[in-house]
């Protein structure tokens, strides 16, 4: 009953046309089920793994190549007191360092120095980084070459209205099908492991687009709207090619090339994101398919996705633009407030348990790269 309550045609689907319809494609072609697209979750723990044996076997290596070491963390000295309160709250505030030290007997600046090295043992090694950025730069390269292949043949890649044409009744291709696996699989893959990765300062935000994703994918697969959806994932796709190859470059430390990949990856995002997203593909979903198909309930929730995945653009594109005007004038990529939480030095650290722990959000010339050295993530 509820079942057949969600799955309603009449949300899901344009007029005069019934999952029946679906069911039913003439000899020779096949529709998408929803069943299908059930794949993906064990496929996701697939990706999982092989991402583990990825970044053993083939990102490690490359690592100790170039001479990205892992480290060995400062151990904070054992004390239950204090690490009971790190759990809770990783930076203490003055008045509660002013507490400890009457509890402890022990000097305000010796638990401020305890917490700093505390922070630090969580901070992830420059080789983990290494390792998550190359995995993520070979599925987006390997996922976009394969999606390019298969559209650069499709008439809808260059007339967009085709998109619409006869939908929902439209044929699914076996590269369509598998490029829409891959891509579901690889952000339930990312949705899980976001909560064991490298904590982030975008961790909400993130969390939102991976759902938000996740639904479109899923949904958009459901009532046929493939065509436009292996074109929006293809988009979002090619502009975090050269955002991690910039992470690589900066983890070597081959700074030039780190900035020449910024500025790439800086264009290619205002480019697909802000440009061919907004005014070619939202704009198709919004005007064509309401005059070629005509506008449904579930097209409301389309739309309304795809624009939320618009704003998070513009939120990182001012991101970008203020790692990039900073560039400009520093010439060289500085830090930014998208930067993981624990990268910051050690003095910025210390002056975040000060009575001004704003000024910790303020970035010193030279000191990280941001957005690379921070590795937050763009889809």
């Amino acid at each position: 009953m509820v079942c057949a309550w969600f799955w309603s045609e009449r949300f899901w689907l344009p007029e005069n046309v019934s999952w029946a319809d679906l069911e039913h494609p003439p000899p020779g072609e096949q529709y998408p089920r929803v069943g299908q697209i059930l794949y993906a979750l064990p496929l996701a723990v697939g990706v999982f793994l092989l991402r583990l044996l990825f970044e053993r076997l083939v990102a490690k290596p490359c690592a100790h190549i170039l001479q990205i070491q892992a480290g060995v963390q400062r151990q904070a000295q054992p004390n239950a007191v204090l690490e009971r309160v790190y759990q809770s709250k990783t930076c203490p505030d003055t008045r509660q360092v002013e507490g400890l030290s009457k509890q402890l007997d022990w000097d305000v600046r010796k638990i401020q120095r305890w917490f700093r090295i505390r922070r630090n043992q969580d901070k992830p090694s420059m080789q983990k980084k290494f390792c998550e950025s190359m995995w993520r730069f070979t599925f987006y390269l390997g996922i976009f070459i394969y999606a390019i292949h298969h559209l650069w043949s499709s008439p809808w890649m260059w007339e967009v209205r085709q998109c619409w044409h006869k939908f929902p009744l439209q044929p699914l291709t076996p590269g369509q099908y598998n490029h829409y696996v891959a891509e579901l699989a690889f952000y339930w893959s990312l949705m899980f492991s976001q909560f064991i990765d490298i904590k982030r300062k975008d961790f909400i935000i993130m969390l939102v687009h991976h759902l938000a994703t996740i639904i479109l994918i899923t949904f958009s697969y459901a009532n046929n709207m493939i065509r436009m959806g292996t074109m929006v994932m293809c988009v979002h796709d090619a502009s975090d090619i050269f955002l991690e190859a910039a992470k690589l470059a900066n983890y070597a430390k081959y700074q030039r090339l780190c900035d020449g990949l910024f500025v790439v990856f800086s264009i290619s995002f205002f480019i697909t994101r802000l440009v061919i997203y907004p005014f070619w593909i939202v704009y198709s979903v919004l005007f064509d398919s309401w005059e070629m198909a005509g506008p449904y309930q579930a097209w409301y929730l389309f739309n309304g996705l795809l624009l939320v995945l618009q704003v998070l653009h513009i939120i990182w594109f001012y991101l970008i633009a203020r790692i990039a005007i900073k560039a400009i004038f520093k010439g060289k990529v500085a830090k930014d407030d998208r930067s993981d939480i624990d990268s910051s030095s050690d003095e910025e650290i210390n002056s975040s348990c000060s009575k001004n722990p704003s000024q910790t959000l303020k970035p010193k010339d030279g000191s990280h790269t941001g957005i690379l050295n921070g590795d937050s993530h763009d889809h």
